[in-house]
C-alpha cells in the first residue's frame, strides 16, 4: 500500500510502532521494521550511551528504516540528536513539539522529523517550522493524552496542515487503517497493539493483565503525575488515587532518585529538565516531582513485571485485543484486512442502486 508515509520514510506498509518507554527496545523495533512497519526506538528512558548501543543493535538485526523517539524538552536533547545523525537513523520522532532549531538541525542532516501532537494548533506550529510529517493522537491513545477523540481531531489536523498526517489513538486492525486513510491520514501509529505481541519484551504476567482487560478497565487518571494519563485500572492505581498528594510526593522523590540511576542523569540535569517541563506545560513543582515518578512506576510493570507496584499505560484498544501475534503476523493481518475492507467497499459501491 503506497501512501505519503511509506514514500517519506521508505517502509512497505503505512504503519508505525510508537516509541514506548521501557517497551520499544531493539527487539520490538527490529521486529516491527522487518515486518515492513516503521519501528521507533524509545530513548527517553535510556542514557545517551545506551541509546547509541540500542541503535546499533537494531541496525545489526535489520536493514529496514527505523526511528528514534526523543523528549524535546530534555536537557541532553542535542546530544541525542547528534547520536541519531552520527548513526544514520532515518527518522526522529518527538513526544513533545521540538524547537524550530532542533527540526532544522535534523533536516539539514537528512533525518525525517515526525513530531507527535494532541491538538491542531500544535500540528500547525511544527508544520510551519519544517516538520516532515506529524503523528496526531486522539484521546483514546495510551499514556499522556488529551480529551478530543481521534475521529474529531484527525480530520481537523488533516485539513489544517499540508504535510502527511499519521493517525494514533484507537487503532489495532485493518479496518481502522482504512478508516484513517478515509479521513485523509497517510497511515496509523499503534502502541498498545505492538506492546501486545510476542516480540515485545514486556513480562508475560503483564501482557496477561492487558489481555484480560475490558474497555471499561482502561481509565484516565491524574494520580500518577498530575496530568491526564491513560492506563489500566488496577488496585495500585486505585491506591494512588486514594493516597493523597503529600504521600504521592514522597513516592515521587524516591522514584526520581531511582530514575536518575537508571537513566544516567545527574541531579542537575533532572532539575534542568524539570524547569523545562514547568515552562513547556505550565506545571507546578508538585506536578514536576510527580512526573519524575512516572518512568520508574512504568518500569516496575513493563520491566520487572510488578503489576502490584507499577502502572501500565494503555490505549482503550486493550479492551478489544485478545492475542499475542508476532509483529510480522500482526502487520500481515492488518494489511490483508485493509485490502479486504477496501475490496468489500468497492464491491458495495458497484452493486448499489442506481440514483
Amino acid at each position: 500500500m503506497d501512501t505519503a508515509l511509506t514514500r517519506l520514510v521508505g517502509v512497505r506498509h503505512p504503519i508505525v510502532q510508537t516509541g514506548m518507554g521501557w517497551v520499544a527496545g531493539p527487539r520490538l523495533v527490529s521486529a516491527a521494521a522487518e515486518a515492513g512497519a516503521l519501528g521507533v526506538l524509545a530513548s527517553a528512558t535510556m542514557s545517551p550511551r545506551r541509546l547509541r548501543d540500542a541503535v546499533r543493535e537494531v541496525r545489526s538485526r535489520t536493514q529496514a528504516p527505523f526511528g528514534v523517539n526523543l523528549r524535546a524538552d530534555a536537557g541532553d536533547a542535542r546530544e541525542r540528536v547528534r547520536i541519531i545523525v552520527e548513526e544514520g537513523v532515518r527518522v526522529a520522532s518527538f513526544a513533545l513539539a521540538p524547537s524550530r532549531e532542533l527540526i532544522a538541525e535534523l533536516k539539514d542532516a537528512g533525518v525525517v522529523v515526525i513530531p507527535s501532537v494532541g491538538a491542531r494548533r500544535h500540528a500547525e506550529k511544527v508544520a510551519a517550522w519544517g516538520a516532515d510529517a506529524v503523528v496526531v493522537q486522539g484521546g483514546e491513545g495510551g499514556g499522556h493524552t488529551g480529551d478530543v477523540a481521534t475521529t474529531v481531531l484527525l480530520p481537523q489536523v488533516v485539513d489544517a496542515v499540508g504535510i502527511p498526517v499519521v493517525a494514533a489513538g484507537g487503532f489495532h486492525d485493518g479496518r481502522g487503517l482504512v478508516a484513517a486513510l478515509a479521513y485523509g491520514a497517510a497511515g496509523v501509529a499503534m502502541g498498545t497493539r505492538f506492546l501486545l505481541t510476542s516480540d515485545s519484551t514486556v513480562p508475560d504476567a503483564v501482557k496477561a493483565r492487558y489481555l484480560a482487560a475490558t474497555v471499561r478497565d482502561v481509565t484516565v487518571t491524574r494520580a500518577v503525575d498530575g496530568l491526564p494519563h491513560r492506563m489500566l485500572r488496577t488496585e495500585f492505581v486505585a491506591a494512588l488515587e486514594r493516597s493523597g498528594r503529600a504521600r504521592a510526593l514522597l513516592h515521587a522523590v524516591r522514584h526520581a532518585a531511582g530514575f536518575r540511576r537508571v537513566s544516567g542523569l545527574t541531579w542537575r540535569g533532572m532539575i534542568r529538565d524539570g524547569l523545562a517541563m514547568r515552562r513547556g506545560k505550565d506545571l507546578t513543582w508538585s506536578q514536576v516531582l510527580l512526573a519524575a515518578n512516572t518512568p520508574m512506576l512504568l518500569r516496575a510493570a513493563m520491566v520487572d513485571g510488578r503489576t502490584d507496584l507499577g502502572v501500565m499505560a494503555s490505549g482503550q484498544v486493550a479492551g478489544v485485543i485478545g492475542d499475542l501475534p508476532s509483529c510480522a503476523e500482526l502487520v500481515d493481518r492488518i494489511m490483508e484486512e485493509a485490502e479486504e475492507t477496501l475490496t468489500r467497499l468497492a464491491a458495495a459501491g458497484r452493486s448499489g442502486p442506481d440514483r
